[in-house]
């Protein structure tokens, strides 16, 4: 599977000719504000995830998103990736080539869902609302950012809920991740979002 995870990938920054919304009506304006009020009101969630790269490759494991600002993506084997946001910074490591890499939270597409207050407006605009076979689609860009790209948010419509995101990046190459199987509200323990677990330290080769 291609390295280039949906998580791992710097969220679409808007160009000149998506920064202008092309118009949003009350039905798009009340769609944004219910997919807000959901996304705020969510506390946590654990859930099977389906990732579909653009050359059809897939990967499956289990999230665990904890609002504000924690998440943990484990992959299924043989698929070695681990990804973790907590403390504001993302973390993304490689177990089968021993690798990890830190990044600004925000640089991700999740730092938007993982704010305390998650709004879609101001830093991000909305370009478009779709709606159709029992879902709608926000796409969303960074406002006035010069790289390319853009956030797409699946919900179903009744009732409301998070179903699916994908990211497309600068050369149209789209990722797409499917939420499936969750359970909302339990309790998880802190260390399921600490990436100076010793195990990682001790895989990485890093002094305890």
């Amino acid at each position: 599977m291609d390295r280039r995870t949906l998580l791992a990938l710097p969220l679409a920054l808007a160009t000149p000719a998506w920064a202008q919304s092309p118009g949003l009506n009350d039905r798009d304006r009340a769609d944004i504000a219910r997919a807000e009020a959901w996304l705020g009101a969510l506390r946590t969630i654990k859930a099977r995830f389906l990732q579909i790269a653009q050359n059809g490759a897939a990967a499956e494991g289990t999230a665990w998103i904890q609002r504000p600002g924690r998440m943990r993506f484990e992959y299924d084997p043989p698929e070695p990736l681990l990804l973790v946001a907590s403390y504001g910074q993302f973390f993304y490591f490689d177990r089968q080539l021993k690798q990890a890499t830190t990044l600004p939270l925000s640089a991700t597409p999740l730092g938007i869902l993982l704010r305390d207050e998650v709004r879609l407006s101001g830093d991000v605009t909305v370009t478009r609302v779709e709606r159709g076979g029992g879902v709608f689609r926000i796409t969303l860009v960074r406002t006035g950012r010069a790289a390319e790209g853009r956030l797409i948010l699946v919900f179903t419509d009744n009732p409301v809920e998070l179903k699916q995101w994908a990211v497309i990046d600068a050369q149209a190459q789209e990722t797409r991740v499917t939420l499936t199987q969750p359970d909302y509200g339990g309790r998880f323990p802190a260390l399921l979002f600490d990436f100076n677990d010793p195990r990682f330290r001790e895989e990485l080769g890093i002094p305890q």
